[in-house]
C-alpha cells in the first residue's frame, strides 16, 4: 500500500491547523519555514541535495529562509501549504512512486510530529499497523547511517518482537519503542520520542548524550 499521499495530506492539515508562526522541533524553524522547506525540496534541486551534501546545505538553508520571509499573511501561508499538498510538479523525480516512497514516507511522518510535538501537551497518534510496518521497513534501511555517530552498538526493538541490529560494537544498547517513536529518536528528536533503553547504565547515558540523526 502506498502511504505517502495520505501522509502528505496529514502533514498539510497539521501545518494549516498550526498556522504560520507556530514552533516546530526543527531548530530555528517556525511552521512557515518548514512549509517553505517542503515546497522547495520538490521544486529546487539544490534544496533537496542540500539535505545530503554539506557543500550545498548553506544554499538550501538560504533559499528556505528567503521563501519563509516572504510569507507575511495567513493567506500566503495557506497558499504555500496547499501547493505542497497538491503534490510535486509534473517533471519532478518525486512523481516516480518508488522514489516518492523512499524519499517522503519518513520525511512526512517526522515533520508532522515536528509540529505536533512542539507544544506542551501532545500524545502519540494511533497508527495503522500496515503504516507502522512501512515506517519500520524504511527505518531499518537507514538506521546504520542515522546512528553512525554513536560510539555504541545499537539494536532497535519493537514491543511486538521484531528487532534490528543497526550497529555492532562490543557494548550495545537496545532502544525499544513503536516504529514511529524509534523514527523520532533516530532522527535526533530524542527528547520527544517515547522509547525506553536496555543496557548498561553508562552505555545508556552515553547514548542519551550522543549526536543522533543526520
Amino acid at each position: 500500500m502506498h502511504f505517502v499521499d495520505p501522509s502528505r495530506e496529514v502533514l498539510a492539515e497539521t501545518l494549516l491547523a498550526a498556522g504560520p508562526d507556530s514552533p516546530t522541533l526543527c531548530r530555528g524553524w517556525k511552521t512557515k519555514d518548514l512549509a517553505a522547506h517542503l515546497y522547495l525540496r520538490e521544486r529546487k534541486a539544490a534544496v533537496g541535495l542540500g539535505l545530503i551534501i554539506k557543500s550545498l546545505s548553506r544554499a538550501s538553508d538560504k533559499a528556505t529562509a528567503k521563501l519563509a520571509a516572504k510569507i507575511k499573511t495567513a493567506d500566503e501561508y495557506t497558499e504555500l501549504v496547499n501547493t505542497f499538498r497538491s503534490g510535486p510538479p509534473v517533471l519532478s523525480p518525486m512523481k516516480i512512486k518508488a522514489l516518492d516512497e523512499t524519499s517522503n514516507l519518513i520525511e512526512y511522518f517526522v515533520h508532522t510530529e515536528d509540529v505536533r510535538r512542539a507544544v506542551d501537551r501532545w500524545a502519540p497518534r494511533a497508527l495503522d499497523e500496515e503504516y507502522s510496518a512501512a515506517l519500520w521497513d524504511e527505518l531499518i534501511k537507514r538506521a546504520a547511517i542515522l546512528y553512525r555517530g554513536v560510539d555504541l552498538g545499537i539494536v532497535l526493538v519493537r514491543p511486538s518482537g521484531p528487532r534490528h541490529v543497526a550497529k555492532r560494537a562490543p557494548v550495545s544498547v537496545a532502544i525499544v519503542g513503536e516504529p514511529g517513536e524509534l523514527l523520532m529518536h533516530a532522527h535526533g528528536r530524542t527528547r520527544h520520542a517515547l522509547v525506553t533503553f536496555e543496557g548498561q547504565p553508562d552505555a545508556v547515558a552515553l547514548l542519551q548524550s550522543a549526536e543522533v540523526g543526520l
